[in-house]
């Protein structure tokens, strides 16, 4: 058995168990990742954060995602924000402008003050074979059969995949029934995050999501991204919205197709400690 430091954080909500793989040397399997996810044996978490060198001088840090079942994707935006306040407050780097690889490319942190962080996310894909979403052609929205439902949808990759529903009201959307629905349905190969989307006016959403491997979380940063890229190809946003989820409020704002998406949230540290492992 090996002792690591760890320190838990969250995002509006969503939450991370954060390693630094820097200063310390172990090989997370997928069991110490559900050990360590799991919110009555473990520390638990929605997501366990890795932090590694660079893979190249282009960048300072690689950063790692994996979700509460153990398996490892490709991106995650509330995270991404806590994993700049992280290594800056372990003095990991003095940056605040930070250069971050991911599975999917690379992304920009800023730190704007101690607490809230801008992030540059990835541009986002709509052709199906990007999100993978079995489709013939790019089209705005998918009709998607779900049970006796068929559901209109959006499909958007953020650097992972999601499928965004509009509803009109996220209180009465039926987030634990449709949610595991679309997150495995066949047309979505390597699965998908299921957002639940209430358009209050072009500068606001409302928005539930089920991620992918999770479950419903209080907090989706892609999901928050995708929702706002989708709502403004449809003419339904503006370029900047407020989103409110569960555990707090996110700004997103999106220039047009071929431009990055900026994510502007805060972090908060819960506590630091040491778990075998």
């Amino acid at each position: 058995m090996r002792r690591l430091q760890f320190t838990k954080m969250h995002g509006t909500g969503n939450d991370f168990v954060i390693i630094d793989m820097i200063s310390q040397h172990h090989e997370l399997g997928t069991e110490d990742i559900r050990r360590l996810a799991d919110r009555h044996f473990g520390v638990g978490c929605d997501q366990v954060l890795v932090v590694e060198p660079p893979g190249s001088s282009a960048v300072d840090f690689r950063y790692r995602i994996y979700n509460a079942d153990g398996q490892e994707v490709e991106q995650c935006g509330n995270g991404a924000r806590c994993f700049a306040r992280f290594v800056r407050d372990k003095k990991l780097t003095g940056k605040r402008l930070i250069s971050v690889e991911t599975t999917t490319g690379v992304i920009q942190l800023r730190m704007l003050n101690d607490r809230d962080v801008e992030v540059t996310m990835a541009i986002p894909a709509f052709e199906p074979d990007a999100i993978p979403f079995k489709a013939t052609q790019r089209k705005d929205s998918y009709a998607l059969r779900v049970e006796d439902h068929t559901l209109e949808i959006g499909v958007v990759s953020m650097g992972n995949p999601h499928a965004v529903l509009r509803v009109d009201t996220v209180k009465e959307a039926d987030v634990t029934r449709l949610g595991p629905r679309i997150e495995a349905h066949p047309h979505f190969p390597l699965h998908v995050n299921a957002g639940f989307m209430e358009v209050v006016s072009e500068r606001e959403i409302k928005l539930r999501v089920y991620e992918r491997g999770v479950g419903e979380t209080l907090a989706c940063g892609s999901g928050a991204c995708a929702a706002v890229v989708y709502g403004i190809a449809r003419g339904w946003l503006s370029e900047t919205v407020t989103v409110t989820l569960s555990g707090g409020k996110l700004s997103i704002s999106w220039a047009g197709e071929g431009r990055p998406v900026i994510m502007t949230g805060p972090t908060e540290v819960v506590f630091e400690g040491t778990i075998r492992i």
